[in-house]
């Protein structure tokens, strides 16, 4: 998120077991239903098909609707009224209820059906399509091999949808919540081609809100209920007001005064607030990492990646952006899935994780080693980075600690604005670069099938036949166990070869006032569908 990718904002779905979600439902006794709220980056597009960001998701997922919602108890029903599954697991029967966009038009099964065929459709360039794979075609439409009108979805009437899988999916229903899988309706997007999901007023809304005021690239812009949406009544707030504040003292300075409701900690603010009965501690099922662009000469080498690894202090990192989070010796966050009663990560190997632990002594082994294939005495490096204040801490530090442990290494740190960072490692234009993953579902695969040789997120580069071998397979079996045997075995090959280096997972504080109730939080992803002031 796609992918989700930024420091205090991720992906948006989860499965049930795996799902986090705060607040209450109780009804507002306040007259004025305004809500003010920070984030800490900019909105990259509102179009489902190209979005990447939790910024972004955040705001289809409080503008839009799809078949299914999140919840605190994994997901109720959005348009979709009921749903039938045939005995084999292979077809989904979807019945929707009555609904409009925000012209007064009717949402229809035809927008779902224009909508999946846009995003799996080559020519959209989504980078969210491979989750389609699994449904009829989809996989054979992204190879260009067979038309978009073949993909596994039919509108057999105005508001019934039939969805033909290739295979049973596990994950499949959790996947409905997720915006990706939203409807758009057709006429917004011809209407407006280019222009489509680049600024609030070239789009159409069919969600709780409508928003306004966003240009394309100001820092600030509102959401309006909707009054023409299905359940308006469970609607309590008349507005959300957004703010970009990039460094955390920004926000809290706006929020002494009264003009902000909630806000993200860093380290400092953490301290300073932890126990008190507006902070909130969010578990987002993220990991920061470090990818590695094996298209350098320098960073194809494995022992310099290795090297890499094993000269970050994992422990005095967390320590320095302070906050909740923890540190990673799996790509995988963790609390993400049980197996078993057992954590997913616990089945990963002992001796891949340890290439995720600090280790000078090693990382000057490697790193001689690797200099040596290379033919070289020494490397200049640049680390991509947002220009969020946690981000260029989190620059600083692996700065330093790599300088210091590798001798011959000269590393920069560029810290450009969260959309420029994500152009950038989208085009391949980096060597390390900064990021963060927070799952779209809690399964490992959210994260796993990026890292797959195909995968148009894998913007590392990092290729292994036997990885993309194992996760084939995972996604072949409905038996649990094979499948995070599979899993687990792939992430192991992947860790010991440092094809992305984990730095630390991430659980994200927040100062919210105690009187805005009502709000749904799920994997850094926020909801206020039915969240009031009280």
């Amino acid at each position: 998120m796609k992918q989700k990718k930024f420091w205090q904002a991720g992906a948006v779905l989860l499965a049930a077991t795996a799902l986090t979600a705060c607040g209450s439902s109780k009804k507002s006794s306040s007259s004025k239903q305004d809500l003010s709220w920070s984030v800490a980056g900019e909105i990259t597009t509102m179009d489902p098909s190209k979005a990447t960001d939790v910024v972004s998701f955040t705001q289809m997922v409080n503008t839009m609707e799809g078949l299914y919602r999140s919840s605190k108890n994994g997901q109720t029903p959005g348009l979709a009224t009921s749903a039938t599954v045939s005995k084999d697991g292979l077809t989904y029967t979807f019945n929707l209820r009555k609904s409009t966009w925000s012209d007064g038009s009717p949402v229809t099964a035809k927008d779902f059906v224009y909508s999946w065929r846009r995003t799996v459709n080559p020519k959209t360039e989504s980078e969210y399509a491979y989750l389609f794979s699994g449904i009829k075609n989809a996989d054979s439409i992204q190879n260009g091999k067979k038309p978009v009108s073949s993909l596994g979805i039919k509108a057999v009437s105005k508001y019934q949808l039939v969805v033909t899988l290739e295979k049973r999916m596990a994950y499949f229903k959790d996947l409905m919540a997720f915006p990706v899988f939203f409807p758009q309706q057709e006429k917004a997007v011809k209407k407006y081609g280019d222009k489509y999901g680049t600024a609030s007023k070239y789009m159409a809304y069919n969600g709780p809100f409508v928003q306004k005021g966003w240009t394309g690239s100001n820092l600030s812009w509102k959401l309006e209920k909707n009054s023409k949406y299905w359940d308006k009544s469970s609607v309590k707030l008349n507005q959300i007001s957004y703010s970009v504040n990039k460094t955390p003292s920004t926000a809290y300075n706006l929020y002494e005064s009264n003009k902000l409701d909630g806000f993200g900690l860093d380290s400092n603010l953490t301290k300073q607030f932890k126990g008190k009965s507006a902070y909130h501690s969010l578990a987002n099922g993220g990991t920061y990492y470090l990818e590695l662009n094996e298209k350098n000469q320098n960073l194809a080498n494995a022992n310099i990646r290795k090297a890499i690894s094993l000269s970050i202090n994992r422990k005095n990192l967390t320590s320095i952006l302070g906050g909740n989070n923890l540190p990673a010796n799996t790509y995988t966050a963790k609390d993400l899935t049980k197996v078993n009663g057992e954590d997913y990560t616990s089945m990963i190997d002992a001796s891949a994780k340890k290439m995720a632990t600090y280790n000078p002594s090693l990382a000057k082994k490697y790193w001689k080693k690797g200099l040596a294939e290379l033919g070289k005495s020494s490397l200049t490096l640049n680390l991509l980075t947002s220009d969020t204040d946690s981000a260029k801490k989190t620059g600083e530090a692996l700065q330093s600690m790599l300088e210091s442990n590798l001798s011959g290494l000269k590393l920069t740190v560029t810290s450009v604005p969260f959309k420029t960072r994500l152009a950038r490692r989208e085009n391949g234009n980096f060597q390390l670069c900064g990021s963060d993953w927070i799952a779209d579902f809690g399964d490992p695969i959210s994260f796993l099938e990026l890292l797959t040789s195909a995968n148009a997120s894998n913007y590392g580069s990092w290729k292994n036949s036997e990885y993309d071998r194992l996760i084939k397979a995972s996604k072949a079996t409905n038996d649990q166990n094979e499948r995070m045997k599979d899993m687990s075995q792939a992430e192991s090959i992947m860790l010991k070869d440092c094809g992305v280096v984990p730095v630390y997972y991430e659980d994200d504080a927040w100062m919210i006032r105690p009187n805005v109730k009502g709000w749904l939080c799920t994997r850094a992803d926020w909801d206020f569908k039915n969240a009031y002031i009280k």
